[in-house]
């Protein structure tokens, strides 16, 4: 019987995800999809901004970008005037300025595209999809301690199948989950009003001045979202049903031609045709999630098949993306002996409290645009961030940052550190008590000069998702800091330290090349200076451990609109004192996990062994190094 690492069920979005990351970190997999080809039309399409960042982190933007996706950077809003008609009430930005982020659209490209992206990568790294197959059963019986799940598996014609043992099981089937009907979890609506929509794809003519732009339009005739997309494209979002109507009907379906009729009716005065209809469905949407995501931190699901929400807001491919990347990691540390099993446990406790968010939200962004207009001031007082907020402004605020995906907050447990974390020490920072990060939130994004090439980069980007810790040691003025920084490396260097318990055991091995993880896969190591890059002396201002880092050493010396007057940028947006500096450690999937004030002596590496101590499972830090 063939045993695997991990049996993925499902290759859309969250389950092309986990096997990239996987695949790229040398499990063996077995993935497999019901459907012959990958999506040829229609489905998800939006990629919001912090999803752009998790995919150049993985190395996949360009290769999305290079499809040629349509960009959107406004929103309009269309309402009924007097005359019968519609009018523009009010444009916004999809990502307005004061959320910090690299990429401040929405990219939109059909789902098809993009999982050929991730197929290509993961065949490159040695795996496949096998389609067409399907899931029969699973069992997770122990029988072998090492591969306790048993999965039977079987060709969709049934003429061929095969049972297999794996350590995991995964399922990323879609909203209909035979995985999550045998374990027998129950999916919950939040909200009893469902909808039927129909959704269209298509070339179309039409004198309606922002089809270009993503459209929320309410006539008198009913509501359209219009989003644009590749190839001259657009997608319509029509509905065509509510439980709130008085004779509803969740199997009420409408012909494409009488979708396009009535959405002539709702764009009046303007007229639209279509060229061709690309790809058109109708679907009832209810907002649903599952009550678990694992049983048994053995068989896991995640994306469609734990939750469902409305198409307005774009999320359910970027939440599939967090899922993944948040599983897998943890099974790696699992797996390669970082961590011990009950870091698993937080992959349910941080996602499902995501997708309970996105459903409230979800709810609140349909009832906001149902309820009533939005004035223009409002609407400008919203994008200009001005002090005084109503309701509305608040909403679209809050809104914004959740549909950007930078409004993704996990609450504080064993790897985000909190007052209540079991790892106590003095020189543990807080929001707003010595830093402006906070735990469990993205890692805010800065620009400085890297040292050995001079070249001006993405501080946050600069170390790839490879599974490991990302270290940042924010080294101040070199004048003042050389004995912080001398200290905490050869406390660090003491082989029951948390960056030197995990040391390769083939030292012999030739790693001079190896960019991000030269002695150890467990966590990166990056140095940054307030000092101009052409002062920074690599050999003369870090001890050796920190100088293997050669290429994460880099000068914080680029001016920030955000921080106007700061001498050390990335110091000042992260809020750490740009002459004593401090230490950050972000997890291997770009959030904060603690921050650590820098000082002599022995004090910043005892809170960081303290940190890892409870994430690792291990007694850190406990032998004295010599200085």
């Amino acid at each position: 019987m063939e045993k695997y690492d991990i049996v993925i069920i499902g290759a859309g979005p969250v389950g092309l995800t986990l096997s990239t990351c996987l695949q790229r970190w040398g499990y063996r997999i077995k993935h497999i999809d019901n459907r012959a080809e990958p999506t040829p039309t229609g489905r998800a399409d939006g990629i919001q901004p912090r999803s752009l960042d998790l995919l150049r982190n993985m190395d996949l933007k360009r290769k999305i970008m290079a499809h040629d996706p349509a960009k959107v950077y406004e929103v309009a809003f269309w309402d009924p005037n007097s005359k019968g008609g519609i009018h523009r009430t009010g444009t916004w930005a999809s990502c307005p300025k004061f959320i910090d982020a690299r990429y401040p659209f929405t990219t939109l490209l059909h789902q098809g595209l993009i999982e050929r992206v991730f197929i290509e990568d993961i065949e490159k790294h040695g795996g496949q999809i096998q389609r067409p197959w399907t899931i029969s059963g699973f069992k997770n019986d122990g029988q072998d301690p090492n591969y306790p799940v048993e999965v039977s598996l079987v060709h969709v014609d049934g003429t061929m199948s095969e049972v297999v043992r794996a350590k995991y099981l995964f399922s990323g089937e879609g909203a209909r989950s035979f995985v999550r009907d045998q374990l027998g979890v129950k999916i919950h609506h939040k909200d009893p009003i469902s909808h039927v929509w129909g959704v269209m794809d298509g070339v179309v003519r039409t004198d309606f001045p922002d089809i270009k732009m993503k459209c929320t339009i309410h006539s008198d005739s009913g509501s359209i979202m219009v989003i644009p997309r590749e190839n001259n494209m657009v997608r319509l979002y029509i509905q065509i049903a509510s439980s709130t109507d008085p004779d509803f009907n969740p199997r009420k379906t409408a012909t494409a031609e009488e979708v396009q009729q009535h959405a002539k009716e709702i764009l009046k005065p303007y007229t639209i045709t279509w060229d061709r209809v690309e790809w058109y469905s109708v679907y009832p949407i209810g907002q649903g999630i599952a009550e678990r995501y694992t049983l048994d931190e053995r068989v896991f699901m995640g994306g469609d098949v734990c939750h469902t929400h409305s198409p307005k807001a774009g999320q359910g491919m970027n939440t599939a993306f967090l899922d993944a990347v948040n599983l897998a990691w943890k099974v790696h540390h699992v797996e390669s002996g970082f961590s011990p099993r009950n870091i698993l446990s937080t992959y349910e406790s941080e996602r499902k409290k995501v997708a309970e968010n996105l459903l409230d939200f979800d709810a609140k962004y349909a009832k906001l645009f149902s309820s009533r207009l939005p004035s223009a001031g409002e609407v400008a007082g919203a994008s200009n961030n001005e002090p005084e907020e109503n309701e509305f402004v608040k909403t679209f605020k809050a809104s914004c940052e959740f549909t950007s995906g930078y409004g993704v907050a996990y609450k504080p447990n064993l790897i985000n550190w909190s007052n209540e974390h079991p790892a106590q020490h003095p020189l543990f920072l807080a929001f707003q008590r010595g830093t402006n990060l906070r735990t469990g939130r993205y890692f805010i994004p800065s620009t400085v000069t890297r040292v050995v090439d001079a070249n001006v980069v993405h501080l946050e980007q600069e170390i790839p998702l490879n599974g490991s810790y990302r270290f940042y040691l924010f080294a101040g003025n070199p004048a003042k800091t050389r004995n912080a920084v001398r200290d905490l490396a050869t406390y660090m260097a003491a082989s029951n330290s948390f960056y030197s318990v995990f040391s390769f055991k083939d030292i012999q091995k030739d790693r001079y090349h190896e960019r991000h993880n030269p002695t150890t896969s467990f966590v990166t190591l990056t140095t940054i200076f307030n000092s101009p890059r052409a002062k920074v002396s690599i050999r003369g201002m870090l001890p050796d451990l920190l100088a293997r880092y050669r290429d994460h050493v880099y000068a914080d010396d680029v001016w920030d609109q955000r921080v106007p007057n700061a001498n050390a940028a990335a110091h000042a947006k992260m809020g750490l004192d740009e002459e004593e500096g401090g230490v950050v450690v972000v997890r291997p999937d770009g959030y904060v996990g603690c921050v650590v004030k820098l000082q002599e002596g022995q004090g910043t590496s005892e809170a960081l062994n303290k940190y890892f101590s409870v994430i690792t499972g291990k007694k850190l830090g406990e032998e004295r190094a010599a200085l």
